[in-house]
């Protein structure tokens, strides 16, 4: 049976929460994963490095089209240096088209800040629940700084909802990249 990643409310032991008071747009997503060893930033390894290519493609359209607004050019989503154990990243490190702001073996902060807009991504790891299972939430918040960031976020909201879940499956499908 293929993952799923479901529509969550954002987990309430992660240290995201800080960040959701005035945010124009949060939302998060849950996937139940069979691999309870790996931390949360080798989930979110994973993920990026399992990344659609459609996903790829759409990056690199934003990345062109934001030039003409200066916007900075992020790169591509999985842009990742495969031989780096997750265990090496550290605080300030670019993490795909991330910065990581902070790690822990059961949460993740990753982010980036623009003149438009700040995002901020928490890859949480699930204490596991009765029947041992073990879940993986991904929450974004989003702070816009000006009407271009409204502009901005007006295609991105719909195609974040179609985004977030299908890269969160990833971190279980590691054998089917496109």
């Amino acid at each position: 049976m293929k993952p799923h990643a479901a529509s969550s409310d954002v987990p309430s032991e992660s240290a995201i929460n800080a960040r959701l008071s005035g945010a124009y747009f949060h939302d998060c997503y849950i996937i139940s994963v069979p691999d309870t060893t790996r931390t949360a930033l080798g989930y979110f390894l994973t993920a990026l490095a399992n990344t659609p290519t459609w996903i790829h493609s759409l990056m690199a359209l934003r990345n062109k089209i934001v030039q003409f607004v200066g916007l900075k050019d992020l790169g591509g989503l999985g842009k990742l240096n495969p031989s780096k154990p997750a265990s090496t990243y550290a605080p300030g490190d670019r993490v795909g088209i991330f910065t990581l702001f902070s790690n822990s073996p059961n949460e993740v902060l990753l982010g980036d800040r623009d003149k438009h807009l700040d995002v901020v991504l928490s890859v949480y790891k699930h204490p596991l629940d009765q029947k041992g299972i073990q879940s993986v939430s991904v929450t974004t918040v989003v702070h816009i700084h000006n009407l271009l960031g409204r502009i901005y976020m007006l295609p991105v909201m719909p195609l974040h909802r179609l985004i977030a879940p299908t890269v969160l499956t990833r971190i279980i499908d590691e054998k089917n990249a496109n």
